[in-house]
């Protein structure tokens, strides 16, 4: 996720009319075709949801993820509540949301299959619901922080929706769809970054390693504890899904795309996600393993 989109930057940052130079050069490599290449990524990431799981996946996929999306929101909230939309420490709330309700899945399904069960990794296929916009949408939306109209959110979880019913009516489809997964995420990823100018990643600093930590420590020690109490489980779980998602890069655009009051904060938010994503990919391994073998 990280390369391309530092590549994506490097072109629009010091020659960037070579990506103007129109066609599908421009569609495909610059932040135009940003949108439409994320919205194919959904529609394969939505293809890997079942219908029909385990019980217990269910259980333990449902209450991970209902519980990291109101702990990220309700901190979000709280910090818009009381500094407004431009946040903490120069993290806007549009960052906090976007990085804190997601999770990298890739890396939960990773440490799982080290240090859990199938079920486990079965939990995926309900966890899966964070990856992309669609939490972030529907916490700025119901709280009111984002003008956010209905018939927009269902447009914005369209192309999920669509593989999800596609995964489900032929597991051939979904054979098929799953690893365009992995390869939209560098397609999109250098859209994204063709969208980024260094000049404002410099701005970032040190916030960007700073959200990183917030969506540990906020994020996933509480969300330990969750899996404790109620799944009744040893935690380690939880601190796999303590991470930020790689394609989370792409949630401030897609927000802003549906309310324009968020562009002036995207990007920032993008280079400062971008950070937490790499801090969190090289934390939460280390975190897992420590919670794992204290739980013996």
């Amino acid at each position: 996720m990280v390369v391309p989109l530092l590549i994506g930057a490097a072109f629009n940052t010091f020659c960037p009319a070579l990506l103007e130079i129109g066609s599908f050069t421009t569609a495909v490599f610059s932040s135009k075709g940003s949108a439409a290449l994320v919205g194919v990524f959904l529609m394969f990431v939505g293809s890997q949801l079942k219908f029909k799981e385990a019980p217990e996946a269910l259980k333990r996929g449902a209450v991970l993820v209902i519980a990291k999306f109101l702990i990220g929101a309700g901190f979000a909230l709280l910090v818009a509540k009381r500094f407004g939309m431009e946040g903490i420490f120069g993290i806007s709330v549009l960052a906090l949301v976007s990085a804190m309700t997601s999770g990298n899945g890739g890396l939960y399904a990773a440490l799982v299959s080290e240090y859990g069960d199938p079920i486990d990794i079965g939990a995926l296929s309900v966890l899966n619901i964070k990856d992309g916009p669609f939490l972030t949408l529907l916490a700025l939306g119901a709280s009111g922080m984002a003008d956010i109209p209905v018939i927009s959110l269902l447009g914005a979880i369209g192309p999920l929706i669509v593989g999800i019913i596609l995964g489900n009516l032929d597991d051939d489809i979904r054979i098929l769809f799953k690893p365009g997964i992995d390869i939209m995420i560098p397609c999109f990823a250098f859209a994204l970054g063709a969208g980024i100018n260094f000049t404002n990643v410099m701005k970032a600093g040190y916030s960007g390693v700073l959200l990183g930590i917030l969506v540990m420590a906020i994020g996933g020690i509480p969300l330990i504890l969750v899996d404790k109490s109620i799944n009744r489980r040893p935690g380690y779980a939880a601190a796999a899904v303590s991470s930020a998602a790689g394609n989370a890069v792409a949630t401030p655009a897609a927000v802003a795309l549906l309310d324009k009051t968020m562009q002036p904060y995207v990007a920032v938010a993008t280079a400062q996600i971008a950070a937490a994503v790499v801090v969190t990919a090289i934390c939460v391994p280390m975190l897992t393993s420590y919670v794992a073998k204290k739980s013996k």
